[in-house]
């Protein structure tokens, strides 16, 4: 298993996590990650979309409300990066909620890092 990094990305530290850590099903496990983010003095955390479990992806689960308020709670942004593609053509429902999500500052929904370097960029 690959560890969880702490980088600078434009000034703003970011706890990039492993693709291959454990999957994160409810708050409870997303607790991990944010004591992990908060201990290290991360400010925001970049969650591959293969840490995320099928539920998180089907709204009316309310698995992805409890993860997302979790990280809100404790002041963390969060980005999910990697291709979701199909799982936004499949529903209108997460189509709006990734939108609504990437106009604000708290939740982005992102194809790459590269892509979240871009956003985190000054000017």
């Amino acid at each position: 298993m690959t560890t969880d990094t702490l980088r600078d990305v434009h000034g703003v530290p970011v706890l990039d996590c492993a693709e291959d850590g454990p999957v994160l099903r409810d708050g409870d496990a997303a607790l991990d990650v944010i004591g992990d983010a908060l201990g290290r003095g991360a400010e925001l955390v970049v969650l591959p979309v293969s840490r995320l479990g099928d539920d998180f992806f089907q709204l009316r689960s309310g698995v992805a409300g409890e993860i997302v308020q979790k990280f809100v709670n404790y002041r963390l942004q969060l980005a999910v990066v990697g291709d979701i593609a199909a799982r936004l053509a499949a529903s209108p429902a997460l189509s709006d909620f990734v939108t609504e999500a990437n106009r604000g500052r708290q939740l982005w929904f992102l194809a790459t890092r590269a892509e979240l370097d871009g956003r985190l960029r000054p000017g």
